[in-house]
């Protein structure tokens, strides 16, 4: 009767432990349920037909009105810079920004400032950086319910300068920006990686994005509802992935768009493909691009996707064209990766199998590869992108393990190097010969191939440092171990290496997801940074907190283009 009783502790101890190291939304008897014996994959033809991916331009006419008037204030030829013509919210997505247009009888360079509310808190551009008479200036960077005091700059070919002061007052923040307080406790910004004009952004999963000064002011919103995705692109524009109307459960509008608001491309998708990751009790939000994209040398879109099948969901990658909006590759892991891993995994409320779970991608032009992290299987790999070939592989799963054909790509950790667990966050940092630096963020939770016995117990960022012609990987960097379970988090997460060799960490699940801990850390481990970020609306935590310019010194702003 004891060894009973023993062993009904034991296997209540075993259940609880799959339900607390696996996947963040699997809880009922329905995950057990696997998919029919008999289940094919997907041709590429019917994923991309599943996908349905196009351009529109329905965004880019609803500017029209508004493109049509900024151009016709430009030609006008009667704002000057000491009458110019402003505009608050000129797209009337982006409230803390502004567009200030102007000619001058002589050319010149225009800069301008936005005075900050404390030291090293004033945001200063150069526009366009050439000489000309005519000017169109895109202010970004705004304080929020304030009479922002403006200097504009302009300085003539023989270094003659001429200013002008304004100030253009703002309105409220919006109820979900606003609720989201921000506390900062920590903050050395002579050792924060800022400049002149960098602010933190805040993804939200499911409101509005927003970012931040070093005080943890809002200087940048928008009102677009965005989920996971709003990504660096080029010429100081961004992607965004959000929806036809606020009040729909699907988001799979891609949007180019810049700071200001202006759309310059918008990218559709069927709305039957989106997955979630919601449980039952949650809205249901979905989404085809579902956690990452990056840009390809060919300017075309590398995206985390589902394809679309009945039982499978964030298992595939499709390349879509830049200049088309078609789907022109795709990769689906289920034909990459052993059939054990995926043929019978346990599944989510919404009846798929998350079994990869793909996080994050990456592309290295250096050898025409790219970065995977598969969060559900504990996993990061690399694969050769022009013939879908494995080349590494870094996995807690044991040698043994994987059928002998998968074998020679397995990395070899050296001591005291970490097996991740959960990860988010995977980017290449650089290369030098067969030598490649990453970055990623260790959830450190097993789901499935985690270190078992330091798993929730705490979260941290990661540098290694891979060694592709031996095949050994060795942890160089880390932080978030000493601040333990405080800081654990089961999901989301995000590292950054900055310009001046800091890191910026976002603990993005803190607290199960009451509150979202940003912590900028110097080479040396300590704090220069730490923000906290409260009583966000439902499923609104960070998803992913970075530093970026507003904007880089390549960026042009021209209603005429």
């Amino acid at each position: 009767m004891w060894l009973l009783k023993i062993s009904k502790v034991v296997t209540g101890i075993v259940l609880l432990g799959v339900v607390l190291t696996g996947s963040f939304f699997y809880s009922n008897k329905s995950h057990q349920k696997t998919a029919k014996k008999d289940f094919k994959l997907l041709s590429t033809s019917r994923i991309k037909k599943n996908i349905g991916s196009r351009l529109v331009d329905t965004r880019q006419k609803n500017q029209g009105k508004l493109t049509k008037k900024y151009r016709t204030t430009v030609k006008a030829n009667k704002f000057t810079l000491d009458e110019p013509y402003v505009k608050l919210n000129p797209y009337q997505t982006s409230p803390l920004s502004a567009l200030i247009i102007f000619k001058t009888k002589s050319a010149a360079k225009v800069a301008y400032t936005i005075e900050g509310k404390t030291a090293n808190t004033s945001i200063s551009n150069q526009v366009n950086g050439k000489y000309s008479k005519e000017h169109q200036v895109p202010l970004v960077g705004l304080y929020a319910e304030y009479n922002n005091r403006i200097t504009l700059k302009a300085t003539y070919r023989n270094g003659i300068t001429d200013i002008k002061h304004l100030t253009i007052k703002t309105g409220q923040l919006p109820e979900y920006v606003s609720k989201a307080k921000v506390v900062v406790s920590k903050k050395d910004t002579d050792q924060m990686e800022l400049g002149k004009n960098k602010l933190t952004v805040f993804n939200r999963t499911t409101k509005e994005p927003f970012a931040v000064d070093s005080n943890g002011e809002v200087r940048w919103y928008s009102t677009l509802y965005s989920q996971h995705m709003l990504k660096k692109w080029t010429k100081g524009h961004l992607m965004m992935l959000t929806k036809s109307n606020q009040s729909d459960e699907t988001y799979n509008d891609l949007i180019e768009t810049d700071l200001l608001g202006r759309i310059y491309k918008e990218f559709k998708f069927s709305a039957k493909t989106g997955s979630t990751d919601a449980t039952k009790s949650e809205v249901q939000y979905t989404t085809l691009i579902h956690h990452d994209l990056t840009r390809l040398p060919s300017g075309n879109i590398l995206a985390t996707v589902s394809d679309g099948s009945k039982y499978y969901k964030e298992d595939t990658l499709a390349e879509i064209s830049y200049k088309t909006g078609k789907v022109v590759k795709v990769i689906d892991f289920k034909r990459i990766l052993p059939k054990s891993m995926w043929k019978s995994f346990a599944r989510g409320d919404d009846g798929k199998m998350d079994w990869f779970h793909q996080n994050s991608v990456d592309y290295d032009k250096k050898d025409h590869s790219i970065l995977i992290s598969s969060r559900n299987q504990d996993l990061i790999m690399k694969l050769d992108y022009r013939t879908n070939k494995i080349k590494w592989i870094y996995s807690g799963k044991k040698r043994q393990s994987w059928p002998p054909k998968y074998r020679k790509y397995l990395l070899k950790r050296t001591k005291k190097t970490t097996i991740t667990g959960g990860q988010h966050g995977l980017y290449l940092l650089n290369q030098a010969k067969e030598i490649e630096n990453i970055i990623l963020y260790n959830n450190n939770i097993s789901v499935t191939n985690g270190n078992q016995k330091t798993s929730g117990k705490y979260s941290e960022g990661i540098i290694y440092k891979v060694n592709d012609k031996q095949k050994t990987i060795t942890q160089s960097w880390s932080y978030g171990k000493n601040l333990g379970k405080q800081n654990y988090t089961a999901v989301i997460g995000f590292a950054q290496k900055l310009e001046n060799g800091n890191v910026l960490l976002d603990f993005g699940y803190k607290n199960g997801g009451k509150e979202s801990n940003i912590i900028e850390v110097n080479s040396k481990g300590q704090q220069v940074w730490n923000a906290t970020v409260k009583n966000a609306s439902i499923k609104a935590y960070v998803y992913r907190a970075y530093r970026l310019d507003f904007y880089p010194p390549n960026y042009s702003f021209n209603v005429n283009q």
